[in-house]
C-alpha cells in the first residue's frame, strides 16, 4: 500500500455500506479499495486507503452517515498496514479489486499493441528505405542521360524525315503521284504525263 493508511468499516446490510463508502469518499481524499461480503449476518466490510488523518476523518464521517441507516458494526484505522497484510487487505473475495486488476491488464495489453505498431511502422519504413536503395542502384543517372539523350535524337530524326517527306511532296506531281512524272507541284498541269490533257 506504499506507506498508507489503511480503514475499515463494517456495516449491517450493504444500504449502510454503500452510504458509508460515499461518506469517506466525500469527506476527506481517501481511496476506496472495494468492499467485502462476510459470510452469515449481512455484514459487508468497506475499505479505503490514504494519508492517516484523512483516513481517520473518512472513518468518522461514515460511522455517523452510515449509523443512521443501520448498525455499525466495526471501524478500523492502521496507519501503517504491514505488507503481509496486502493478501488480506486486497484479496480477490474484495469487489472492486477485480476491475482495477482488469483495468491494468488491458492497459498492459494496449501497451503491447501499441510496441507491435510501432515496430510494424519501423519494418515498413525500412522496407520502403531498402527499395528505394535498391531503385537508384538499377537506375543509374549516366544511363538515364544516354535515355534522355537518344529520345531527343529521336525526337530531331522523326522531325528531319518528316521535313525530307514534305520536300518530296513538293518534288512530286501532285496530279498523278506518279515519280516518273518529271511535272513538279505548281508547274502547268499539261506537263503531267498522266494528265487528259496531254493525251489528248
Amino acid at each position: 500500500m506504499n506507506g498508507e493508511a489503511l480503514g475499515v468499516i463494517e456495516t449491517v446490510g450493504m444500504a449502510a455500506a454503500i452510504e458509508a463508502a460515499d461518506s469517506c469518499v466525500k469527506s476527506a481524499d481517501v481511496e476506496l479499495i472495494g468492499y467485502e461480503l462476510s459470510k452469515g449476518s449481512g455484514l459487508v466490510t468497506i475499505k479505503i486507503k490514504g494519508n492517516v488523518g484523512a483516513v481517520k476523518a473518512a472513518i468518522e464521517a461514515a460511522k455517523i452517515s452510515a449509523g443512521r441507516i443501520n448498525k455499525i458494526y466495526a471501524t478500523l484505522v492502521i496507519p501503517r498496514p504491514a505488507k503481509s497484510l496486502d493478501r488480506i487487505i486486497e484479496s480477490e473475495s474484495t469487489v472492486g479489486i477485480q476491475v482495477k486488476k482488469r483495468e491494468e491488464e488491458c492497459q498492459k495489453e494496449v501497451e503491447v499493441i501499441e510496441k507491435e505498431e510501432i515496430q510494424v511502422q519501423d519494418e515498413l519504413e525500412n522496407q520502403e528505405k531498402e527499395v528505394s536503395e535498391e531503385k537508384e542502384k538499377l537506375v543509374d543517372p549516366k544511363e538515364e542521360n544516354v535515355i534522355e539523350e537518344d529520345k531527343k535524337s529521336i525526337k530531331k530524326i522523326k522531325e528531319e524525315n518528316i521535313h525530307i517527306d514534305e520536300q518530296e511532296s513538293d518534288e512530286v506531281c501532285n496530279i498523278c503521284h506518279d515519280p516518273k512524272c518529271p511535272r513538279k507541284k505548281g508547274q502547268p498541269r499539261n506537263l503531267c504525263i498522266n494528265s487528259e490533257v496531254t493525251r489528248g
